[in-house]
Formats: structure tokens, C-alpha cells, sequence
């Protein structure tokens, strides 16, 4: 791994691909042994998400179904503050476990827009799963009941987060540094 540039910012390896695939199988075993005998419904949040609901699709042993939705509320390398919803939910998810599959929570904004919106279809529960979460930048409570990992208020892009639409596909993790 070494020090790339996209666009007109470069960005340091932070984390390898090893070490989030070693979390990835710790979260999903996680949500397996806490849903056994139970069928929930990942609700997976679009663009970012799809690597990590990939990879933690193929960890899960549950009868399981997964749909996604896309929220968005950045703009470059900072948020607008302002969720906008671009693609619903077509799904009945009354009295249905729903695990909401997350690249990453910063200020919680956008998570606590969207369990909002879902708790008026009346789901049995609603869970997070979220690749990564930055504690210190977070401005709502929101509880987090899976987390692959924590890190610093640094912007990243890299295994499905991006800088302007770009860096999706890198396999490891980057920190921006310039």
C-alpha cells in the first residue's frame, strides 16, 4: 500500500484490506449468533455500503433478505448537513427485524433521519451495522449496535467510500492528507 491521489487530494493507507475483512467475519458472526432463528431484512445504504454488504452477505448463515435505500447528505469531503432521500424503501417491512447496513456514521444525521422514517412502517426492531463510526464527530444519539470499526475524524475513501464519486474500488482504506 502506498500514498495515492485522486482528483486534487492525495491520501495515505490506513487500513488494509485484511484487517476490514477480519472485522467484516466478526460482525456478521455477531448478527448471526444474535439473530439466530430470526429472518431480518438488511436494508443497505447506497452508494457507500454495497462493498461492506457485499462481503458481509457472504458471512451471514440467516435466511435473510436485503434491499437497499439511498440517502445522501455530503458534498465533496463535507457534509451538507441536509438529508436528502434519493431512493426509497418499496419493501412491507411491518413487524419485520430490520439491520440497517452502513458504510460509515459521522455525525449520525443521516441515520437518525432514516430510523425515523422507518419506525413509521412499524418494524419489530430496527439495528445498525455500520462498517465505521467516528465517535467524536457524532451530534445525535444513536445506538450502534454493530460496529467493524472506529476511527478518527479524518475523511477516507477506499472499500466503498469515495471523494467526488471517486476510489469506491480500492480494496484497502485511505486517509486523506493533503
Amino acid at each position: 500500500m502506498s500514498t495515492i491521489r485522486v482528483l486534487d487530494k492525495d491520501f495515505s493507507p490506513t487500513i488494509p484490506a485484511e484487517e476490514i475483512m477480519r472485522q467484516v467475519r466478526r460482525v456478521a458472526a455477531e448478527i448471526n449468533r444474535d439473530y439466530e432463528g430470526q429472518s431480518p431484512l438488511f436494508l443497505v445504504v447506497l452508494n457507500g455500503a454495497f462493498i461492506f454488504a457485499a462481503d458481509l452477505m457472504r458471512e451471514i448463515t440467516l435466511q435473510a433478505e436485503v434491499s437497499f435505500v439511498k440517502l445522501a447528505s455530503y458534498a465533496g469531503t463535507a457534509t451538507t448537513g441536509t438529508v436528502r432521500e434519493v431512493i426509497g424503501l418499496n419493501t412491507d417491512i411491518t413487524g419485520r427485524p430490520i439491520i440497517i447496513v452502513e458504510d460509515i456514521v459521522e455525525s449520525g444525521i443521516t441515520m437518525a433521519h432514516m430510523i425515523d422514517t422507518l419506525k413509521k412502517q412499524n418494524p419489530k426492531s430496527i439495528d445498525i451495522c455500520t462498517l465505521l463510526v467516528k465517535p467524536q464527530k457524532l451530534e445525535v444519539k444513536l445506538d450502534i449496535r454493530y460496529t467493524a470499526m472506529e476511527i478518527p475524524n479524518d475523511f477516507i475513501l477506499g472499500y466503498g467510500l469515495d471523494y467526488d464519486g471517486l476510489g469506491r474500488g480500492l480494496k484497502d482504506i485511505y486517509t486523506l492528507i493533503s
